[in-house]
């Protein structure tokens, strides 16, 4: 059986985070879901020309395994490791959105039990491997909105994913204001930060 996509209007935010303990205590006291963790290997691909990116396109493969060895799974016992699985992500811009303090793509997920194959058969598209990225993800949940504290080289930031107003009184309660509010995707996030510290372009990996 072939695996069954999934398309949504993903509406989100990611706010910088300074002070993870205090913020996994807001989340406890805000009545979240208890926490799965992850570790995340991410692979952005591309055409030769780097068209999606320029098109604010993007097709990722994402692999999720179980993990238990990073500082969010340190600070909280509640967090428990969660499991494996490849999940293969389009997302194209909304043509109706106006320009807010919000993130809004329309978002396509299949899981895929093969991720070897997904990336043989994007490749004889034509498509190359682009950007690759890693990062330690605890998913909550709070009523119909996803919370997300990711943990990466950069640093920690909390993604909320639900309708705007969801956004901001979950911000609100958790002690952020708009002003907060970053649209960036994470290869923005690490580019700005090989700026800012005057290195080489890469891919945004834990040191081995």
């Amino acid at each position: 059986m072939a695996p069954r996509a999934r398309t949504i209007r993903e509406v989100e935010i990611k706010i910088r985070i300074s002070d993870l303990p205090a913020l996994l205590e807001r989340l406890r006291v805000l009545g979240a879901s208890a926490p799965v963790l992850v570790f995340e290997q991410n692979v952005l691909y591309d055409a030769r020309d780097s068209d999606f990116r320029r098109r604010g396109q993007l097709l990722r493969l994402r692999i999720e395994s179980p993990a238990t060895d990073r500082s969010l799974r340190h600070i909280s016992k509640d967090i428990r490791p969660g499991k494996s699985r490849a999940i293969l992500t389009s997302k194209v811009p909304v043509a109706d959105v106006q320009q807010t303090r919000f993130k809004e793509k329309l978002e396509t997920e299949v899981v895929v039990r093969d991720p070897a194959a997904w990336q043989r058969a994007v490749q004889g598209l034509g498509l190359r491997e682009g950007f690759r990225y890693e990062k330690y993800r605890a998913s909550f949940r709070f009523g119909s909105a996803h919370l997300d504290v990711d943990e990466t080289p950069v640093g920690v930031f909390l993604e909320i994913e639900g309708r705007p107003s969801s956004i901001n009184r979950i911000a609100r309660r958790l002690g952020f204001a708009p002003s907060d509010y970053i649209r960036a995707t994470y290869w923005e996030l690490y580019a700005a930060d090989c700026r800012r510290r005057g290195r080489k372009m890469g891919n945004m990996l834990f040191d081995a």
